[in-house]
């Protein structure tokens, strides 16, 4: 039984939004993890803010990596996010000098794998292996009392525990989500680098104070798991920050909703643009569904060494606007994020 939601799609009766909808066709509502629909907050005002909200988690990390089983990670519901309508022109998001980050690269075993084609790509199965098989994963969590999935990203970071998601994959409808765990290489089930529990989640002040689509940002502060920290273990992607629009960009993600099941690395590529009717965001040609918010965008992306600066994420798509992902702009909210979570 299908029904909506201000026009959204929902599935086995959960309001599902997403990037892009259950089906090829309806790819214009957040993504998030799967068949969970969040109406958006009125947007906040951009410009000068305080610094990211945070929420640390009082669950012990042994209880996590416990709870999320093989099947509750096939089982948890991807998240999505209402379609952003039309309230006033967005203020600019603040802007500095262009900042880059390096990736951080463990020692990376060769696949024997076939690279796939190049740019561009609007929708398919990663084979080329590299460093983004192991940075990028799935990201779990309990949200109003369901559990639901996204996707994550590890990144170069000082404190060697930084995870890049989207903010309504850490916090929606006012709401820190709980029981938050990031599994990179995630495959069918499979942890094959462990289960991180976050010590901490986070995201930009505007997400946090009024989820505004233009600041959909999260992160976290994931702990040592067996005495190792996260990019000792996966490696680090690098960052880019205030580095403009028009670029050419690859996209990652699981996504969990139809066609799609969550249960392999899934990517886009192609020339981006900036979003022409409610948000600032950038916008790819794309067919990822629920579950791949939060999945990193990267330019300057290698495909023979799987390696990047990451410069926005998944967040969502318009119901009309078919095959059409967007992602915010990571300006200067964007790196303060990233700074307070890796000084954490």
């Amino acid at each position: 039984m299908r029904r909506t939601v201000r026009g959204i799609p929902a599935v086995h009766g959960i309001p599902a939004p997403h990037p892009a909808r259950r089906s090829r066709a309806a790819l214009g509502t957040l993504t998030a993890a799967g068949t969970l629909l969040a109406l958006l907050l009125p947007t906040g005002q951009a410009g000068a803010a305080p610094q990211p909200g945070h929420h640390s988690s009082a669950t012990p990390q042994t209880t996590l990596g416990a709870f999320w089983t093989a099947d509750r990670m096939r089982a948890a519901a991807p998240l999505d996010l209402a379609t952003p309508t039309k309230r006033s022109a967005p203020a600019a998001v603040p802007r500095s000098a262009p900042l880059k980050v390096a990736p951080t690269l463990p020692r990376l075993p060769k696949t024997g794998s076939l690279l796939p084609g190049s740019l561009p790509q609007a929708g398919g199965p990663w084979t080329g292996g590299g460093a983004v098989a192991k940075t990028t994963g799935r990201v779990f969590f309990t949200y109003q009392g369901r559990n639901a999935s996204c996707s994550g990203d590890a990144v170069t970071s000082g404190n060697k525990s930084t995870v890049i998601t989207a903010g309504h994959c850490v916090k929606l409808q006012g709401a820190w989500h709980t029981n938050w765990v990031f599994v990179p290489g995630y495959h069918d089930g499979e942890a094959p680098y462990g289960k991180w529990p976050s010590a901490k989640t986070l995201a930009t002040p505007q997400w946090t104070a009024s989820e505004d689509i233009n600041y959909d940002v999260g992160a976290a502060v994931v702990a040592p798991l067996d005495g190792k920290k996260l990019t000792d273990v996966v490696g680090g992607q690098g960052l880019s920050f205030n580095s403009g629009y028009n670029k050419a960009m690859y996209a990652f993600g699981f996504p969990a909703a139809a066609p799609y099941d969550g249960s392999k690395l899934i990517y886009c590529s192609g020339n981006t643009i900036k979003d022409p009717l409610f948000s600032n965001d950038h916008g790819l040609p794309c067919n990822m569904t629920g579950g791949s918010s939060g999945g990193p965008w990267f330019t300057s992306f290698d495909e023979k060494t799987g390696t990047g600066l990451q410069s926005s994420v998944n967040s969502f798509g318009y119901q009309f606007w078919p095959n059409t992902m967007f992602g915010p702009y990571f300006g200067d909210d964007a790196k303060n994020l990233y700074n307070q979570a890796q000084t954490s």
